[in-house]
């Protein structure tokens, strides 16, 4: 076997420079070989930026066919995760892909059922907004802390987008983001990984700007709502409610809340704080997280292990991708249509 992965990136956007990129470097069994952008020029700026002898690129499949690429990592928008997933497990290689895994669940279960076909690995990048506390909350959760988990509450409000000035943003045109509204999918990630999943929704979708400016000089639709709230009943008969906006102008803190016959747990989604109380408290408390229950950010050393075998599959599977697709594509219809709708989705 060779000493290194090799490592082709599609799309090193944002996210690649922020997180991948510096995650990378620290995986000694990780080489970064190609970089393909959409222009040369940005692609060689990257590779400047952090000292790569990558080969610089402009044509995905060009990369996808490479010999030395072991695996891609697509860094792109919703609306090519799909097709550069397909192709590269058509190839051979192993394939991560950004969260907010794909348009619609239609194409989520294409990846899966491609992936299932495969010997590859393939992973969506995790949410990071509940890492830390990430094995403390399953462990509480599981071991009865709450007892009969009776409700769970989800905020996630901001004001990012109140400001009608603010350009349009690609997570608000449908042809590349697809039916994902703001953090509904990576959110319901964690609520899935602690407290299972849903089988029944009822959504409320709504625009409070409908136009903003374009970055041509003229104005384009919002074509994804600006705040999204949902009301679920949970295979573990919990009633969820989750409450999703970005013209929230000073709002609170965000957090997951679950209310049991025994208990009560809270995760601050910015402090990465788990505060805990249970029958016969007075108040919640911080629960402190252990030292080696913390989870860190290392998405990119989960991949690489992943691949040289050192463990079973990552943890944000194709799998889990399409449970919260499908989640995503339920809200969707039942704001669409005004009624609740019934999981699993039956296409």
């Amino acid at each position: 076997m060779k000493n290194k992965v090799g490592i082709g990136i599609i799309g090193a956007g944002g996210i690649c420079r922020s997180r991948h990129l510096p995650g990378l470097a620290k995986v000694d069994e990780a080489e970064v070989v190609a970089i393909c952008n959409r222009s040369q020029e940005s692609g060689e700026k990257i590779a400047r930026e952090f000292g790569l002898e990558a080969d610089i690129m402009t044509d995905p499949q060009a990369l996808i066919a490479r010999s030395d690429v072991d695996a891609v990592m697509v860094g792109t928008w919703p609306y090519m995760h799909c097709p550069f997933a397909l192709e590269a497990l058509e190839a051979g290689k192993h394939i991560f892909v950004q969260a907010r895994m794909s348009m619609n669940l239609a194409e989520a279960k294409a990846m899966y059922s491609a992936a299932m076909d495969s010997d590859r690995v393939a992973q969506i990048c995790p949410a990071p907004h509940c890492m830390k506390g990430d094995r403390l909350m399953r462990k509480l959760v599981a071991d009865g802390y709450l007892g009969e988990v009776r409700h769970i509450y989800v905020r996630s409000l901001a004001g990012s987008l109140a400001d009608p000035s603010l350009p349009l943003h690609w997570r608000q045109i449908d042809r590349y983001s697809g039916l994902n509204s703001l953090h509904v999918g990576m959110l319901m990630e964690w609520v899935h990984r602690w407290f299972g999943y849903a089988e029944t929704v009822a959504a409320q979708a709504s625009t409070f700007i409908g136009q903003r400016p374009n970055g041509t000089g003229g104005v384009g639709d919002v074509e994804r709502p600006d705040s999204v709230h949902i009301l679920a009943e949970m295979q573990n008969g919990a009633s969820a409610v989750f409450l999703l906006s970005g013209v929230a102008q000073m709002a609170t803190g965000d957090c997951i809340e679950a209310y049991g016959s025994e208990g009560t747990l809270i995760y601050e989604l910015g402090s990465q704080r788990v505060l805990g109380g249970r029958r016969g408290d007075d108040k919640v408390v911080e629960l402190a997280v252990p030292a080696d229950e913390v989870r860190e950010w290392e998405v990119e050393r989960d991949f690489v292990d992943a691949i040289l075998g050192r463990t079973s599959e990552p943890e944000s599977t194709f799998y889990e991708g399409v449970k919260y697709m499908e989640f995503t594509e339920a809200v969707f219809r039942s704001a669409e249509r005004g009624a609740t709708v019934h999981l699993p989705l039956v296409e």
